[in-house]
């Protein structure tokens, strides 16, 4: 059984450049378990799927599963249930089911091997059988610039129910990625292709460096008769009962240790001396009871400029445990109102000088924390808080609020960023379960603030959050997006999408031979991928009536609300 240590020391030995093509599956080897899942389970909840159809789906499946149906005849069953909805909707599903749920089921493992080829200039690409809407969201958090999956047929923004053949699945990858290799100027045979499934042998076959991550029983054999490197993830997935209960121990370890501290205070009469040991105790025991372990760059800041005022890329519930245990001492934070409501560690955390704000209102957030300020100069504490202002659903850095930074020139303190590279490993956002990691933190030089003045605060917030994200090796924010509150979209950004609105609008003019889009069309760059997939559907219109055998199938009447989405793309199997 391969480490991901081998895997990642196998791709920086590989050359450099665009000429080595790393392709993923999707479900099963960049996420746990299958993204379709999520897509049912959202349909039975809004209603949209009646008991009948979703007989019919298992059935298809079912048979699929057993040998007895091919791939596209049951992506024709399956997606006969999407006629007449609106891609929009569709769309917009994808988008919140990843927010909501896909995101944090990403193996951090994966993640790893896409951002090693990332920064070698490989052509990374998902090559999948799932649909677009259930694949582009993850891609772009991603950084993956190419997207290839099956696709399905839409008329005037409209699903017909019929799937564009051929699908891609099985020979219809091995297209995909020779398809791929041609426009990118790829060597397949130099190439990584990364699956969990026998399904895509053929493609495992054609590259030169299969790699399988987390098989099936099947492949499992085929790749240790073959001398394939395998390789098992546990950090997503069913979690066990010890972890479970570790997780629940470390979660209200707060109260106790909190209420060890209160000898210390009966001895002492020190608030301040009670607070640091129970802040210390926590640290150190949901530490042990979670596994958790820090590997920290610049300690030394730590401590050098205190008080302070810490800020940090808030990515996990875990960050709260990676805090403690990095400042220990001397120390209030900011955290929003719903903490105070939750039973005893709420009023815990408020005793232990927590503020609680409303984050929907900018103004009286000031105003609490406008005793943070005196905290500092008078009793000597540093604060520390998320400029995000909230979990984000992956490592990628969000817009900051001004909140931090009003703070520290208003007390003449600097300001230090912490930046924590992968809590979320230890706990993605909306999971309750913390598992074991070694969490990656850097500590930045201190930034004087005695300077600033309020007139360019948000190109001082700009500097500071691209020294963080230079950290995170993600992309700097340029001068003219200057941070505040909410981030401005980049002109750029807004000139490809009108490109793309007028792509899309004149191929609406286009006949049904001209518009016929092949499975497997990939996407432009990562900010474009939602726009560009638009034009990959094959599209009719009026002008250009459609053959009639085709027309019979069209489905007559206005599109349903887009307020409830009939979302059934999802229910493809996906590999």
């Amino acid at each position: 059984m391969a480490s991901v240590q081998q895997l990642l020391r196998d791709i920086a030995a590989a050359p450099d450049g665009p000429a080595i093509a790393a392709i993923f599956d999707f479900d099963g080897t960049i996420i746990s378990g299958y993204s379709a899942t999520s897509f049912i389970r959202e349909q039975l909840r809004r209603g949209d799927l009646q008991t009948r159809e979703l007989l019919e789906l298992a059935q298809a499946m079912t048979s699929f599963g057993l040998g007895n149906l091919g791939f596209s005849a049951m992506m024709t069953v399956t997606t006969q249930f999407l006629r007449g909805i609106t891609e929009a909707s569709y769309e917009d599903l994808g988008e919140t089911l990843y927010n909501d749920q896909l995101a944090r089921r990403i193996y951090p493992e994966s993640r790893a091997l896409i951002n090693a080829h990332l920064a070698k200039g490989h052509t990374v690409a998902v090559i999948s059988s799932a649909t677009l809407y259930q694949v582009v969201p993850a891609a772009r958090d991603l950084g993956i610039e190419h997207v290839m999956c099956t696709e399905l047929e839409v008329e005037d923004g409209l699903f017909t129910g019929q799937v564009i053949r051929p699908t891609c699945f099985g020979q219809g990858k091995v297209d995909a990625a020779e398809r791929l290799a041609r426009e990118q100027g790829a060597d397949l045979d130099q190439s990584f292709f990364y699956s969990d499934s026998h399904d895509d042998l053929l493609l495992l076959e054609r590259v030169g460096l299969p790699r399988v991550l987390n098989p099936n029983t099947r492949l499992l054999g085929i790749a240790r008769d073959r001398h394939w490197p395998v390789a098992r993830f546990s950090s997503r997935g069913r979690p066990s009962l010890s972890l479970y209960l570790r997780s629940a121990a470390a979660t209200v370890s707060l109260v106790p240790t909190f209420l060890a501290g209160l000898p210390v205070y009966a001895l002492t009469r020190s608030k301040r001396q009670s607070l640091n040991f129970s802040l210390s105790l926590f640290a150190d025991t949901a530490s042990a009871l979670i596994g958790l372990d820090l590997n920290v760059t610049g300690k030394q800041h730590l401590w050098s400029h205190r008080p302070a005022v810490f800020i940090f890329n808030h990515q996990s519930k875990a960050d709260v445990v990676v805090i403690a245990s990095l400042l220990r001492a001397d120390m209030a934070g900011v955290g929003k109102k719903e903490i105070r409501d939750m039973p005893v560690i709420g009023r815990v955390l408020e005793t232990a000088g927590v503020v609680m704000i409303d984050r929907a209102n900018s103004a009286s957030a000031i105003e609490a924390m406008t005793p943070l300020v005196e905290a500092m100069r008078n009793e000597g504490k540093s604060v520390v808080l998320a400029p995000e202002g909230t979990r984000s659903v992956s490592p990628r850095l969000g817009p900051f609020k001004k909140g931090a930074f009003h703070l520290a020139m208003q007390a003449g303190v600097p300001i230090i960023p912490i930046v924590i590279r992968n809590a979320g490993d230890v706990a993605p956002k909306g999971d309750f379960v913390f598992r074991p990691a070694t969490v990656d933190v850097d500590v930045l030089e201190p930034i004087d603030t005695s300077s600033w003045t309020v007139s360019e605060l948000n190109e001082r917030i700009r500097e500071v959050r691209n020294r963080m994200l230079s950290v995170l090796g993600q992309p700097l924010e340029p001068a003219d997006n200057a941070v505040s509150g909410k981030a401005k979209r980049p002109a750029k950004a807004k000139a490809n999408a009108n490109a793309n609105a007028n792509a899309k609008t004149k191929t609406k003019t286009k006949t049904k031979t001209k518009t016929k889009a092949k499975a497997g069309t990939k996407t432009s760059a990562p900010q474009k991928i939602a726009t560009a997939k638009k034009t990959t559907a094959r599209k009719k219109t009026a002008a250009n009536p459609a053959p009639k055998a085709s027309a019979a199938r069209k489905r007559p009447g206005k599109a349903r609300p887009k307020a409830r989405p009939k979302s059934r793309a999802g229910t493809v199997r996906d590999q």
